[in-house]
């Protein structure tokens, strides 16, 4: 048998995807709107192909093997970029150009961005705009496999397909509960960590690596009694009385209240909003009505957090 007659083609998959969605032969005759006889035989055609035994009988229900669970976890992929297709069809067939897909890093995207695309909206009303938060690491394979327009970033990329222009500087400040001992302190030194709780960041974070940074820097021993994902975790984790964190200027800003407060404490480390699009494509109109308003908020910020000393 050639390795091409073992391969899955779309509608097989899509059959597959049916049983395993529903767990029945009936069930996935009614979702694709076929005959139960024909998911029977595309199953057993399915199988014969592969070679992969994907479902036994159990008390009248197909359950899946190992292998199609395994298997599963990649259909559900390719299901989700066929729907991203078929929702790009749909866009060019309506003519609907007036599109604007975004992803941020957390720090960004829980309260600076959302102001950003309302002004925006408030300008372009007809214009849709997709939006999504997400990690770091994320952001970059968003962009160069086009699945957003610009993505913006407190951390820099180095990709030979993205373009990356340096915004404005974001600070970094630690801070604490309001009611922390060390808000009353008439001095507060580096040191004064070591004996703290402190809120860190997971291992596979820009953050972290940073975090660990500035307390090298200042020969102060880094070790968290709490670990987060984000600087907005962080702050949440502070506000509850939880310690002391190293967060940007951006996220201690969508926190900032009374429970909140900046320990004098000043590192040489400063963050930049960067935002990514790809290379070789120009950047339409749409978008660059976006980064102007985007550029504009940032001016903005800046001048609010510029007291953070």
């Amino acid at each position: 048998m050639s390795p091409s007659s073992t391969n899955m083609n779309l509608r097989q998959i899509e059959v597959f995807r049916a049983i395993m969605v529903t767990g029945t032969i009936s069930g996935a005759s009614r979702l694709l709107m076929v005959s139960q006889p024909a998911i029977s035989r595309m199953l057993s055609y399915t199988e014969q192909r592969t070679g992969l035994t994907l479902f036994e009988r159990v008390r009248g229900r197909l359950c899946p093997t190992p292998e199609a669970r395994r298997l599963f976890q990649d259909v559900e992929h390719v299901y989700r970029d066929v729907q991203r297709i078929n929702s790009t069809v749909k866009d060019l067939r309506q003519q609907q150009q007036g599109i604007l897909r975004l992803a941020s890093s957390p720090s960004l995207g829980h309260q600076l961005l959302p102001e950003v695309i309302h002004t925006f909206h408030q300008r372009c009303p007809d214009v849709r705009v997709s939006f999504e938060c997400m990690r770091h690491i994320l952001l970059q394979n968003q962009v160069i496999d086009g699945y957003v327009d610009l993505a913006i970033s407190l951390f820099p990329f180095d990709h030979p397909n993205l373009l990356i222009s340096k915004q404005f500087p974001a600070k970094l400040l630690f801070v604490c509960s309001s009611e922390h001992p060390l808000t009353q302190a008439d001095a507060v030194h580096f040191s004064d960590l070591e004996n703290e709780v402190f809120v860190g960041y997971t291992p596979e974070t820009p953050f972290c690596e940073l975090t660990q940074s500035v307390f090298a820097e200042r020969s102060v021993h880094y070790s968290p009694s709490i670990e987060v994902s984000s600087p907005q975790y962080a702050c949440s984790m502070v506000k509850s009385g939880l310690g002391i964190a190293l967060v940007d200027a951006f996220s201690y800003e969508a926190h900032r209240d009374d429970k909140i407060q900046i320990l004098p404490l000043v590192t040489p480390y400063q963050l930049h909003a960067n935002l990514l699009h790809l290379r070789h494509s120009p950047i339409s109109q749409t978008a660059q009505i976006f980064i102007d308003i985007f550029q504009q908020h940032l001016r903005e910020e800046q001048s609010l957090t510029s007291c953070y000393e």
